[in-house]
């Protein structure tokens, strides 16, 4: 089983650019399942029910979400509403949404957990012992194909949850830091893991915003808008080839499209 992550999706330039180009990858790699993080995917940060809607017609499956999740309130009945758009599943109760859900693709069913990691951000629940829950619960509704988006700032805190939980779950694929990595692999025990996706958006830009913006924002140290910049765009990702027997990894192939 193919499934195709795509790492941060920013603005209205990523989501068109994802339109574009989504369709002929999913053909031409054979893509059974697409996740892609969309927490960005709102003009100016957030996600809002357009830009999720945009998302989910233009192919993918499942949105995960990160830090900005609920930055948009008009977002917030339909985290209620749909099992296809998660946020960070360590968050209190309280707040809206869930952070797990399980796609029935008919010949397997496949668990999404989405988590947000807790060094240089949010201090939520742990995400090792949020993910020991979850990975549990997948298991008892029948899922053997278990996915994770780990939005989180540091990379020893997403290499480290990606050992904890390798045998345990198909692949760990970081997000949040919008700049790829090169370290696709498959851990000693059979776990697909990436330490970042990257991001879906203008190539010019510094996590998809407008340079100069963000050189004000370290000059000044003033309050900015965040415009997400113009021009031609990537869609960075990584394809975790899934045994549906063993639900572990057979094959990574990081995806980088301009």
């Amino acid at each position: 089983m193919n499934i195709l992550c795509i790492g941060d999706v920013c603005g209205d330039a990523g989501c068109d650019f994802l339109r574009q180009v989504l369709p002929g990858l999913k053909k031409l790699k054979g893509i059974d399942l697409v996740i892609a993080n969309g927490e960005n995917s709102a003009p100016s940060n957030g996600i809002t029910p357009q830009s999720a809607e945009h998302l989910l017609a233009s192919g993918v499956d499942v949105i995960t979400g990160g830090n900005h999740s609920f930055r948009r309130k008009e977002i917030y009945p339909l985290l209620e509403q749909s099992d296809r758009i998660l946020r960070p599943a360590n968050y209190p109760a309280s707040v809206p949404g869930s952070g797990f859900t399980i796609v029935d693709c008919g010949y397997a069913q496949v668990a999404v957990i989405n988590l947000l990691g807790v060094v240089f951000m949010e201090s939520l629940a742990c995400p090792f012992e949020t993910a020991d829950r979850l990975i549990q619960r997948a298991k008892s509704e029948g899922a053997n194909i278990i996915m994770v988006d780990f939005h989180a700032e540091a990379t020893s805190e997403k290499r480290a949850f990606g050992f904890y939980l390798d045998s345990r779950v198909s692949a760990v694929f970081g997000t949040h830091t919008h700049v790829q990595t090169a370290d696709e692999q498959i851990l000693p025990k059979g776990t697909g893991y990436i330490t970042d996706l990257g991001m879906t958006g203008p190539i010019q830009s510094v996590l998809g915003v407008n340079p100069e913006t963000i050189i004000t924002k370290f000059k000044d140290k003033m309050p900015v808008r965040f415009d997400f910049a113009k021009g031609d765009c990537m869609l960075s990702g990584c394809i975790f080839t899934i045994d549906r027997n063993t639900g572990l990894t057979v094959e990574v192939e990081r995806i980088n499209i301009t």
